[in-house]
């Protein structure tokens, strides 16, 4: 069983950066693809990046060029790197395990879910 838990989540104003972590305990999360999804109020929750155990990596159109995902498998930890964000991307974030070894976008390949860390964008 793997445990996930994000942090780095808060307030921010438009255009600036937020920093998020997603810690795996309990399992070989380093093992295997992880990835960030988020859900904004009223909506589904929305791919928005990926990582493979080797780095291969994805990312939604949406957070392309602007978030980067990347990963300390020593640590067991995926981090993303938020820039110039903005009031749409104001959502809760999820960090999550996949059992496969290829960075993929569906959310239904993703076994372990953390409980999501809070991410507001003001204008």
């Amino acid at each position: 069983q793997v445990q996930l838990v994000e942090s780095g989540g808060g307030l921010v104003l438009t255009g600036g950066s937020l920093r998020l972590s997603c810690a795996a305990s309990g399992g070989t999360a380093s093992s295997y693809t992880m990835g960030w999804f988020r859900q904004a109020p009223g909506k589904e929750r929305e791919f928005v990046a990926t990582i493979s155990r080797r780095g291969g990596n994805g990312y939604a159109d949406s957070v392309r060029g602007r978030f980067t995902i990347s990963r300390d498998n020593a640590r067991n930890t995926v981090y993303l790197q938020m820039n110039s964000l903005k009031p749409e991307d104001t959502a809760v974030y999820y960090c999550a395990v996949s059992g496969g070894n290829y960075a993929t976008f569906r959310e239904s390949e993703y076994t372990y879910w953390g409980q999501g860390t809070q991410v507001n964008v003001s204008s």
